[in-house]
Order: C-alpha cells, then sequence, then structure tokens
C-alpha cells in the first residue's frame, strides 16, 4: 500500500515538482492550495506524512501546524515544514508550532524524497 502524503503549498509550481518527486519514488500525493482545505484534507485522508508551506494564503503555516496539531487524529502524524523561510530562528518557529522537521525551498530534486523519509513511520 502506497504511503499517502499530504501537500499543503500554494505555489502551483511548487506542488507539481514536489509531486511528480514524490510520485516517482511511489508516494501517493493529496494536495491543498491553502491552509483551510489542508486541515479539512488532513481530517479526511489521514496522510502518514504532512508537507507544509509556512507562506501560506488565508492561514499561515504556522497556524496551520497548531489547528492541524489540535486534532486527536493528528497528533501524530509527522509535520514537515517546507519553506523559503531561512532567517536564524525560523527553524525553530516552526518546530514551537508543531512540525517534526524543516526543510529550505528551494527543494533539492536528488534529496527531497530521502529527506522527507526519515520523518515517515
Amino acid at each position: 500500500m502506497k504511503k499517502r502524503i499530504l501537500l499543503i503549498e500554494d505555489n502551483e509550481n511548487n506542488r507539481y515538482l514536489a509531486t511528480f518527486l514524490l510520485e516517482k519514488y511511489g508516494y501517493e500525493v493529496v494536495s491543498a492550495a491553502d491552509g483551510k482545505k489542508g486541515i479539512e484534507l488532513a481530517e479526511s485522508v489521514h496522510p502518514q506524512l504532512i508537507l507544509l508551506d509556512i507562506q501560506l494564503p488565508l492561514m499561515d503555516g504556522y497556524a496551520v501546524a497548531q489547528a492541524l496539531r489540535s486534532r486527536p487524529e493528528l497528533k501524530k502524524t509527522p509535520i514537515i515544514a517546507v519553506t523559503s523561510y531561512a532567517m536564524a530562528g525560523d527553524r525553530e518557529k516552526t518546530i514551537q508550532a508543531g512540525c517534526n522537521g524543516y526543510i529550505e525551498k528551494p527543494i533539492n530534486p536528488e534529496t527531497f524524497a530521502a529527506e522527507i523519509e526519515e520523518y515517515l513511520p
């Protein structure tokens, strides 16, 4: 059975690239273009991993991570921030919001799948 990954990313090109790379490695990818839709999908599709952009419309990724963590069925689902925020303290801020890990954009197509595999149950 394929592992399901929820990708919450507003940029269409980034969604396409991440989906292409993950599907190439055998993952099933479900995506949302904003945090509200991402939260709804997380509750209905029960992903094994959530990839979360931080700079999103409507709700930022920090608020999305906190909302996901408030749901009992998603408390243990790994959430990985995939973001261009790379200043001092940004990684810590994502962890405090409820993320388990952090990958800087632009993603490296050669290592992206391996980077997320370490967080999969």
